[in-house]
C-alpha cells in the first residue's frame, strides 16, 4: 500500500504537539517548583489556602517548599515517563484549582489552570499514541486516520 500523505502529515503533527507539550510541562513545573524557594515570580504562599499548612502544623512557606520539591520532581519525571506524569500534572492542577476555590479568590488563575489540566490530559493521550508508535510501528493515530479516510471517501 502506498503511503498516504494525510496519515504521514497527521503523524508528524502529533509528534510535534507531543514534543512541544512535553517540553512545556517539563519546564513550567520545574521552574515554578524551583521558584517556591525564592518567591521571585510571585509570593507563592498568598495562593495557598491556610487549611493545608495548618493540617501539617507548618508555615505556608514551609508547605511551599514541599510543593516546590514535588513540582520539580514532576517536571523531571515528565521527560522520562511522559504519559504517567501527564496524568500526575493534570491531577495536581485540579488540586491547585480546588485550593484556589477554597481561598475564594484568584478565579482567573483557577480558570487558566483548568486549561492547563486539560492540556496535560491531552498530552497523556498523545504520549500513549507516541508509545504505541514506538512499540508497534504504526501508532493509534494512523489507524484512526485510516478508518476516518475509509468512512469518508
Amino acid at each position: 500500500m502506498k503511503n498516504n500523505p494525510v496519515i504521514e502529515r497527521s503523524s508528524e503533527n502529533n509528534e510535534y504537539a507531543f514534543l512541544a507539550l512535553r517540553f512545556v510541562f517539563f519546564v513550567a513545573p520545574f521552574l515554578a517548583g524551583l521558584d517556591k524557594f525564592f518567591n521571585t515570580l510571585t509570593l507563592w504562599p498568598k495562593y495557598l489556602a491556610p487549611a493545608f499548612p495548618d493540617m501539617l502544623g507548618i508555615t505556608s512557606q514551609s508547605f511551599m517548599f514541599i510543593v516546590g520539591f514535588v513540582e520539580m520532581a514532576v517536571g523531571i519525571g515528565m521527560l522520562f515517563k511522559t504519559k504517567l506524569f501527564s496524568y500526575v500534572v493534570s491531577l495536581w492542577l485540579v488540586g491547585i484549582i480546588i485550593n484556589l476555590l477554597m481561598i475564594g479568590n484568584y478565579y482567573d488563575v483557577a480558570l487558566r489552570d483548568l486549561g492547563l489540566a486539560i492540556s496535560a490530559f491531552a498530552l497523556a493521550k498523545l504520549a500513549d499514541a507516541h508509545e504505541r508508535k514506538l512499540v508497534d510501528g504504526t501508532g493509534i493515530e494512523k489507524r484512526f486516520i485510516r478508518r476516518h479516510i475509509a468512512t469518508h471517501s
